[in-house]
């Protein structure tokens, strides 16, 4: 018995003895890697010292039977790396808990010896490199967390064998490749976030195998195909985000399954089909945002099912139809957004019964009938968007009860009748924005109670009446714009009061200001202002160069007189001065940047322009006397260049540079005295005129929000003036000039032109055949020259020409037959007696083009 009693005492130590030495061996090698720490100075880890053991209070160190099992470091403000982390000497380490710190470098391959691993989180650190395939080793783990790092590759396929998985989270890396299908051996996972990778390729149809899933996140990387019908599968699932990828096809019916969903996310994708029915077995759904997809057909009634719904996103599709009445039902919902659709018909009076209701849109749709007055009773809406759609009737003044409302836009509509009053009482108001309608009578008083106002928007209605001095209360006004009105009097000198105010538009009113109001030059946080059209009289004030922040000024069509003061060049910000059809003279001063607008102006063209960073220049109309300043062609974003009607002389030669006006779309150097050849070398420039863009499916015009650049073309024969430039209209117009000898073939080239005039010079020989090539023009004006020879039949292809003047040259044979020219009349041909064939009186025959028996030159005269 007593040696019995002696060999137990002898196991006891030797237990002892080997737990001791291995805790020790454990403390060495962990104080071994806190060396390696570029912090050593770090207050949490002070404890880790060699005179005490490691289970012996350090920090975050959890021990079982004398051995390190928990490394719990997280949020520790820990700079190091893992290469000499204690991978071996730490057989029982179960959890390793080292989130929210700087730990960087790469994950090495001998983590797999951490078999017994169970809990694995390193995320939120600057780790980089791959996630090593040793990883799937980890036979034991059930938690693996390597979230907000910067690991790159491709997810390991072996990752898959991890079969106690139940949580797995990769996201916010710059992972990539493809999704392995390994990942649905996964069976008792019930977490899987991969969201903002780089994955690319289809969902596999794997995942749906994951019957223990609770959350799946895809969400934000570049999957693309179809949504596997197998997710139908995943009937705990509650979360489902897979928004922000290239994922197309329609929406699976079988998503309608999940009937533990909560919330549901496939925005922003390529999905198109219509919305299925069976979402409306969705009845725990919280959260459907299906926006800026390709979805088409109506909203299903069987939406309106969806009790529990506080936030439904239809937006950015192409969705028609009516809305359904019954989703007056979601009494639970707070987001409405259903903008940018097709959808049409009126706003169901049952959406009134949303009392939940916080936010509003339905803007950007085909919406018609009034506006419901029993929208007054939502009393928790903060925003109502109802702008862009084809509403009509009045304003109801039951709007004025929204008395949470931060923001009301019913702008761009039909609206008629006046202004309610009762808009006053919406003492939060940020933005009201009511303009592009048909409103009329005067501003309400009221308005001047709306003290949070930041955004004030009246313009293009037919407002009448006085601009009301109570606006001057609007101390926190931004952005003021009254412009397009029929208002009458004075600027209020209450406006001085308004010191937050940065855009400014009165223009086009019936104002009587005598001159430009000295007050506005105590506006000096103003960035854009617009006087335009309101009968402004006197100079322009000295002062106006103080506010050192202005970017637009445009006070066209007034009558303004005398000269620029020279504070304007203090005004170093400035993008756009448009001071035309006024009565100011003088030069150009050489401080200047960007000069649009008629002045009447003289001298030469100041060469500080070059400096400048000009989309529009506009100099015509004035009394300018200079050569062609080609070196504005070094002026990479100048997409207008007007110089008409001025004095500009002798011919245009260019340098040898090929990067010369390379974004030049209007070109008009009519009404001057140029001589010589066209200009060939400078046609061999113009890339912006050589190519058509089929990618822009709206119209895109200069300028910006705050302001559209404008100007005057000669089109179709007529004079217009552009109040807004299309991005696609291009030009060319070299009328009324001196240029001489013959039209370079390579104008044919210029395919994107859509007005060519080269009337009224002293241009000689044969219409070039390459012209038969500019497919997009719609105006061609030859007249008023010495051509000769035959219309190129090649001309009976311009299927887009609406305008043609060949009027008073030489020209003879037959006039081409087809197309286009069965429309064009005698005052396109008259002056060439030589020509023959419809609509002339003398007939062509069946014998085709006649031979032109004069000298033709093959070779163009170059400069």
């Amino acid at each position: 018995m007593m040696m019995v009693s002696k060999i137990f005492s002898l196991l006891q130590f030797f237990t002892l003895f080997t737990i001791t030495f291995a805790s020790t061996e454990e403390a060495t090698a962990l104080l071994k890697w806190k060396a390696t720490f570029k912090n050593q100075n770090n207050s949490l880890l002070a404890s880790w010292q060699p005179s005490s053991g490691a289970c012996s209070g350090w920090y975050g160190v959890i021990c079982f039977n004398g051995r390190v099992n928990r490394l719990n470091i997280t949020n520790a403000s820990v700079f190091g790396t893992l290469y000499d982390f204690p991978f071996s000497s730490l057989p029982f380490l179960e959890y390793f808990e080292f989130s929210v710190n700087n730990l960087s470098g790469t994950i090495p391959p001998d983590i797999g010896n951490l078999t017994n691993l169970i809990y694995l989180d390193l995320s939120i650190n600057q780790i980089s490199g791959i996630i090593p395939p040793q990883i799937g080793s980890l036979a034991r783990l059930q938690n693996l967390y390597l979230a907000d790092n910067h690991l790159i590759g491709s997810i390991p396929e072996e990752i898959g064998y991890l079969r106690s998985l139940t949580e797995l989270d990769l996201s916010t890396n710059s992972l990539n490749g493809s999704i392995p299908p390994s990942l649905g051996n996964l069976n008792k996972l019930t977490l899987l976030y991969l969201y903002e990778n780089n994955l690319s390729g289809p969902i596999p149809e794997e995942i749906g195998y994951l019957r223990s899933l609770t959350a799946l996140a895809l969400s934000t990387n570049s999957l693309n195909g179809s949504i596997p019908p197998s997710l139908g599968n995943l009937n705990n699932l509650s979360l489902l985000y897979l928004f922000q990828n290239q994922l197309s096809g329609s929406i699976p019916e079988e998503i309608g399954y999940l009937r533990s969903l909560t919330e549901l996310a496939l925005s922003t994708n390529s999905l198109n089909g219509s919305i299925p029915a069976s979402l409306g077995n969705l009845y725990n759904l919280t959260l459907l945002l299906l926006y800026e997809n390709q979805l088409s057909g109506s909203i299903p009634e069987e939406i309106g099912q969806l009790r529990s719904l506080t936030e439904l996103a239809l937006y950015t599709n192409s969705l028609n139809g009516s809305i359904p009445a019954l989703l007056g039902n979601l009494n639970s919902l707070s987001h409405l957004y259903l903008f940018e659709n097709q959808l049409s018909g009126s706003i169901p009076e049952e959406i009134c019964q949303l009392r939940s209701l916080t936010k509003l849109y339905l803007s950007n749709n085909s919406l018609n009938g009034s506006i419901p007055a029993s929208l007054g009773n939502l009393n928790n809406l903060t925003l109502l968007s109802l702008y862009e759609n084809h509403l009509s009737g009045y304003i109801p003044p039951e709007i004025g009860y929204l008395r949470s409302l931060t923001q009301l836009d019913l702008s761009t509509n039909s609206l008629n009748g006046s202004i309610p009053p009762s808009l006053g009482n919406l003492n939060k108001l940020t933005l009201l924005s009511l303009y592009e309608n048909q409103l009329a009578g005067p501003i309400p008083s009221e308005l001047g109670n709306l003290k949070n106002l930041i955004g004030l928007r009246l313009s293009n209605n037919q407002l009448s009446g006085p601009i009301l001095s109570e606006l001057g209360n609007l101390k926190n006004l931004s952005s003021l714009d009254l412009s397009n009105n029929q208002l009458t009097g004075s600027i209020p000198s209450s406006f001085g009061n308004l010191r937050n105010l940065r855009i400014l538009f009165l223009g086009n009113n019936n104002l009587t200001t005598e001159g430009i109001p000295s007050f506005i030059c105590n506006l000096t946080s103003l960035g854009v202002l617009n006087l335009s059209r309101i009968n402004l009289k006197g100079k322009i004030l000295q002062c106006l160069g103080n506010i050192s922040g202005l970017r637009y000024v445009k006070m066209s069509h007034n009558n303004l007189s005398g000269e620029l003061p020279p504070s304007i060049c203090n005004l170093t910000s400035l993008e756009t001065l448009d001071l035309g059809r006024n009565h100011i003279m003088g030069a150009i001063p050489q401080c200047f940047g960007n000069m649009s607008g008629h002045l009447e102006l003289e001298g030469k063209i100041p060469r500080s322009l070059e400096n400048c960073r000009l989309e529009v220049l506009d100099l015509g109309n004035n009394l300018l006397n200079d050569t062609f300043p080609m070196w504005l062609g070094t002026l990479r974003e100048l997409r207008v260049l007007s110089l008409r009607s001025n004095k500009l002389h002798g011919p245009i030669t260019t340098s040898g540079s090929e990067y010369m006006f390379l974004e030049l779309r209007i070109l008009d150097l009519s009404r001057n005295d140029f001589s010589k050849n066209l200009p060939t070398s400078l046609f061999q420039h113009l890339k912006a005129m050589r190519t058509i863009d089929q990618t822009s499916k709206e119209p895109i015009y200069l300028g910006d929000s705050y302001y559209h650049d404008s100007v005057t073309v000669s089109s179709k024969g007529l004079e217009l003036e552009l109040l807004q430039i299309l991005t696609i209209f291009t030009t060319i117009d070299l009328s009324n000039d001196k240029f001489e000898g013959y039209i370079p073939s390579i104008m044919g080239d210029l395919i994107a032109l859509r007005v060519l005039n080269l009337s009224h010079n002293g241009l000689q020989g044969p219409i070039p055949q390459s012209l038969g090539s500019l497919s997009s023009v719609e105006s061609l004006d030859l007249s008023g020259n010495h051509l000769v020879a035959e219309i190129p039949e090649q001309f009976a292809s311009l299927t887009s020409l609406e305008v043609l003047n060949l009027s008073y040259n030489h020209l003879e044979g037959c006039i081409p037959q087809g197309n286009q020219f069965h429309t064009f009349e005698n005052n396109s041909y008259e002056g060439n007696d030589k020509l023959r064939g419809f609509p002339l009186s003398k007939g062509c025959g069946n014998d085709g083009h006649d031979t032109y028996n004069g000298s033709v030159l093959n070779e163009e005269i170059s400069e």
